[in-house]
């Protein structure tokens, strides 16, 4: 079976699931195009144009199945190269543009959504992560089509809705049994140092926390040539009292993997988490996770783990999520002082040997194997 994978934005999440996509369907050939994720306007509208004449020759060979992110302008591409139009198609979604908050530099364009859009009717199977990101993305593509003036036929989040299931990005043990530290609580926040990750939320989580907590926090996470200014305040605010851990990314990938099997817990203060791969791959490494109810997590999760401003529903009305972050913070910190920290849930479901069953289905039900003499629809064996 020869596979074509497409990452069009291709982000480290993209490139984990793009690895284990890979190592997962050993019976398959697989060839993968990816672009930098750079740029996100001009890449998520042009990598049909790049790919087409770029790799025209490549993409006109007969595949038996293509996988393309979401960001790849499906229905483009197969315009522009019509051999790719009689190939089955899935379109992986890690998360969609309409839960994603915009940004204050960005320039408002429906374009993103668009796109998208019109890759998953392109599609003959779409694919979400988690249940959150494909009912986020179903609700989104509804109240959009409802602002359009006219020429919207009805039923398109159905039809979507009906050619698409949930499977999420698998997720590695790392295996690591580090000697958790008696001297503070280690917490690590390990982000993206951009405005989506909630560095703002941080903190006012953090400056709402008795001074006196044994606490050493680590700000780790990819960073960028601009980041938001409230990391010079959250780098203060943890030096005037003394729980600056590490800070910045760490290159070497044993050194962060060090870090997480060392620490206590993980903390998300996300705008949004789709499915929350560095959150997952922390508690994968036995660090106990303090997470926004709102976003994916209350599936992946317990929601014993989950801090929402519903926990004060009647109570304070100043009350805010940095409220409810700090305190579920406390808590933990207060529980490991007395020597009762919860262990870490397991995630063993989650890992690549467990998620393969699932793929090798999802790539056998719509790869449609076109042998000399076969009917079209038979699956080669493997």
């Amino acid at each position: 079976m020869k596979i074509l994978i497409l990452s069009a934005y291709d982000a480290e999440s993209h490139k984990v699931w793009r690895q284990h996509l890979v190592d997962m369907l050993p019976f398959a050939s697989c060839t993968s195009f990816a672009l930098p994720p750079r740029h996100f306007s001009w890449r998520i509208r042009g990598n049909a144009l790049t790919w087409a004449l770029g790799q025209h020759e490549t993409l006109r060979k007969p595949w038996d199945l293509v996988v393309a992110t979401s960001m790849v302008d499906l229905a483009t591409l197969r315009g522009l190269v019509p051999e790719l139009a009689t190939i089955p198609a899935i379109v992986y979604f890690h998360e969609n543009q309409f839960a994603y908050p915009a940004s204050r530099a960005q320039h408002a364009s429906v374009e993103p959504q668009m796109v998208t859009l019109y890759a998953a009717l392109a599609a003959d199977r779409v694919v979400f992560n988690t249940h959150y990101n494909r009912a986020s993305f179903l609700a989104g593509v509804a109240a959009l089509l409802k602002k359009l003036p006219d020429g919207v036929p009805p039923g398109v989040a159905e039809r979507i809705a009906d050619k698409s299931e949930v499977i999420p990005v698998p997720v590695a043990i790392a295996g690591l049994s580090g000697v958790k530290p008696d001297d503070a609580f280690h917490l690590v926040w390990n982000h993206r140092w951009e405005y989506d990750k909630g560095p703002e939320n941080l903190y006012h989580a953090l400056a709402r926390l008795p001074v006196a907590l044994p606490l050493r926090v680590h700000v780790v996470g990819q960073q960028f040539r601009r980041e938001p200014a409230v990391f010079s305040d959250i780098r203060r605010l943890l030096d005037e009292r003394a729980w600056l851990g590490e800070w910045g990314y760490l290159t070497k990938r044993e050194c962060y993997e060090n870090l997480l099997a060392k620490a206590h817990a993980v903390l998300s203060t996300s705008l949004h988490d789709f499915q929350g791969l560095s959150v997952l791959e922390a508690v994968a490494a036995g660090c106990v996770p303090i997470v926004p109810k709102r976003l994916a997590y209350p599936e992946l999760l317990s929601t014993q783990w989950c801090y929402s401003v519903a926990d004060n529903e009647g109570q304070d009305p100043e009350f805010s999520e940095a409220d409810a972050c700090a305190g579920m913070i406390r808590l933990r910190v207060e529980e490991w002082v007395r020597a009762q920290l919860p262990a870490a849930p397991s995630l063993h479901w989650l890992s690549p040997a467990e998620q393969a069953k699932a793929y090798w289905h999802l790539v056998k039900s719509v790869a449609v194997k076109k042998t000399n003499g076969g009917p079209e629809g038979t699956i080669a064996p493997v």
